[in-house]
């Protein structure tokens, strides 16, 4: 009969002897997050947190005075946001059904806007240091891309809505 101590022991070289190596030292990939949305057939990713929430077209009241692409107000969960078709604010044609079409709601508190795009492509994500810093876009986006990625033969542009909520196109709805 052997000890309890010995039976330890026992035990202990059994389990060393039939246990797995230990995992190789790996590189870690940090990856950048963003939604991604069509706008006139062109692919593009908006920061995770510059994105609040993504709805089906919601009931549009219209206002007057304001300019063409500016849609109307909507009352979303008690809050009046205003809802804009991005495409029409930066002069792209758009030829999405709309039942494809979303809006984005950017912004914070009072402050929110609702930016109707043709689709949304769900969360994408690409190793950081695939950002390319030369992207090259259309002019009507340019102010509003710095960079972007490349994956599948596909061009992502980093659509900042940060600048596009304080370039005074987006500030002057007034006709």
């Amino acid at each position: 009969m052997m000890s309890p101590f010995a039976l330890l022991v026992n035990i202990a070289k059994k389990s060393r002897s039939n246990a797995n190596e230990l995992p190789q030292k790996s590189e870690v990939v940090t990856y950048w997050r963003g939604v991604g949305f069509m706008l006139a057939g062109q692919k593009f990713v908006a920061p995770m947190g510059e994105v609040g929430e993504i709805l089906q077209t919601p009931r549009v009241t219209k206002v007057p005075g304001v300019r063409n692409w500016m849609l109307g107000v909507s009352n979303i969960r008690g809050r009046l946001v205003p809802i804009l078709d991005l495409a029409g604010l930066l002069s792209v044609p758009s030829k999405a059904s709309w039942k494809t079409r979303r809006v984005l709601v950017i912004g914070e508190g009072d402050q929110q806007n609702g930016l109707l795009v043709d689709a949304v492509l769900g969360m994408q994500q690409f190793p950081t240091h695939l950002m390319n810093q030369q992207i090259q876009v259309e002019a009507n986006y340019a102010p509003y891309v710095q960079a972007g990625f490349e994956r599948d033969g596909a061009t992502w542009p980093i659509f900042s809505f940060t600048d596009l909520s304080q370039a005074d196109e987006f500030l002057q709805v007034a006709v």
